[in-house]
């Protein structure tokens, strides 16, 4: 039964779905009423059930929804773009900043350093990589997606981590949110400077929701549990 408390993620859950599936069927219009709901959900789910309403973390999704807003236009004027670009590289910092709090003091349970370098390495191969494939295509955008790369690259780190300093359901949602990002985020940026490919819309949209649900959830189980955000 659809409540008060549940209408929120009731809104996600509509809004995403119809972002995943239209493209399939061209309804470009889609976007201005559905793309905005996708973070919107997200942030009202968020405020009704965290025990703590940490404003960095709002922050955070904030910037990921102007981002949204942003790319709705990006084909009427290339600067939406780099607005989108922007938008979603400060909210990438904004997470990397989040995901230093939503943890406990050190523990036995940690990473050690030798882990942290081998388990970090898939993760900064993955980002370069990206890059050196796309680096002849991005024309003067070069520095900016470099950047970015390097912000996304580093949150997907910092949500690593988090092993042994939250619990289990915490760390393995947002870090699974971290991968998806990065996998949403490359397969957009595949399809726009390389090479167009079938169904791109609907699996970069899919990775992305994912992402930013899972990443909600992270933090909601970590607050819900141990009430260590600042």
């Amino acid at each position: 039964m659809l409540t008060k408390k549940s209408l929120p993620i009731f809104i996600f859950a509509l809004a995403a779905s119809v972002e995943i599936v239209t493209p399939i069927f061209s309804w470009p219009d889609r976007h201005l009423i559905f793309k905005p709901l996708i973070m919107g959900g997200l942030i009202a789910h968020y405020l009704i059930f965290s025990p703590h309403r940490s404003v960095l973390f709002l922050v955070a999704l904030s910037f990921c929804w102007v981002g949204d807003v942003l790319l709705i236009f990006v084909s009427s004027n290339e600067l939406f773009f780099i607005g989108g670009l922007i938008s979603f590289l400060l909210g990438h910092v904004m997470y990397i900043f989040c995901y230093r709090k939503l943890r406990m003091a050190p523990s036995t349970n940690e990473l050690l350093g030798s882990q942290k370098v081998r388990f970090s390495f898939p993760i900064i191969l993955a980002g370069t990589g990206l890059v050196v494939i796309l680096y002849p295509s991005i024309g003067a955008l070069k520095i900016p997606v470099m950047i970015y790369a390097l912000a996304i690259t580093l949150m997907a780190i910092s949500a690593l981590l988090r092993y042994g300093r939250t619990s289990l359901k915490s760390f393995s949602f947002i870090f699974f949110g971290a991968i998806l990002f990065m996998t949403s985020d490359s397969l957009l940026a595949i399809n726009k400077f390389k090479e167009p490919f079938a169904l791109a819309g609907t699996l970069i949209m899919l990775t992305y929701c994912a992402a930013q649900f899972f990443i909600v959830e992270g933090a909601l189980a970590h607050e819900k549990k141990y009430f260590q955000y600042s």
